[in-house]
């Protein structure tokens, strides 16, 4: 894979406010590793009774860095350290996470190299990202549900890293070049992966 630039990128139109200083936790720093199921939300109420991290996680003053949506799954860091929110968040920190994307189809080389070099959504273009067709991982559990496959379609699996997080930004970005995500899984942020974490398993980091 061909090394990633963002030289004379314009990333401006993330917001032209400027950053707010990042607070230091006010009790011990704590850092959670959760491996989010699908279906959950990722806060810890919500009005509709949906299931929220509050059904798994007992810790509290802890945040979530950053959104993985409702149906999505894998990792999700919560933290009561601000600094480590921004820095796993930030567009201009430019954190790699990685995620494992099920789309329906079987992508080109066309389209993979569109994804790699960004591509333009309806709020700008995107960075270069990395992109690669893998075999389905290994490691992987079953969703509950299944995904719903069409037969007649075959599906396969992407490995993509971004550095920057927009709202559904994967899901739009495979549609965007004719492959619709069925499924997808966070593995990582920056230097947190999932480890051996199964769905609704969450552990705490040591702080060192």
């Amino acid at each position: 894979m061909n090394p990633l630039s963002f030289k004379n990128h314009n990333v401006k139109r993330f917001s032209k406010r400027p950053a707010k200083e990042q607070s230091a936790p006010k009790g011990p720093r704590k850092v959670i590793l959760f491996n989010k199921p699908f279906d959950v939300l990722p806060q810890f109420t919500d009005e509709a009774g949906r299931a929220t991290l509050k059904d798994y996680i007992s810790l509290t003053d802890v945040y979530a860095a950053g959104r993985l949506d409702r149906d999505s799954e894998g990792l999700l860091v919560l933290t009561n350290d601000g600094k480590l929110q921004a820095a796993l968040t930030q567009p201009g920190k430019r954190t790699g996470k990685i995620y494992y994307v099920q789309v329906e189809g079987v992508p080109d080389d066309a389209a993979v190299k569109a994804l790699r070099e960004g591509i333009t959504l309806k709020d700008g273009p995107t960075l270069p990202a990395g992109a690669e067709i893998i075999d389905e991982p290994e490691w992987l559990w079953p969703r509950n549900p299944p995904i719903r496959e069409r037969k007649a379609i075959p599906t396969a699996w992407l490995k993509i890293t971004l550095y920057e997080g927009r709202n559904r930004q994967v899901r739009r970005m495979t549609a965007h070049v004719g492959f619709p995500t069925l499924r997808l899984i966070r593995f990582s942020m920056g230097e947190y992966t999932l480890g051996d974490l199964q769905p609704g398993q969450w552990k705490e980091i040591p702080h060192v």
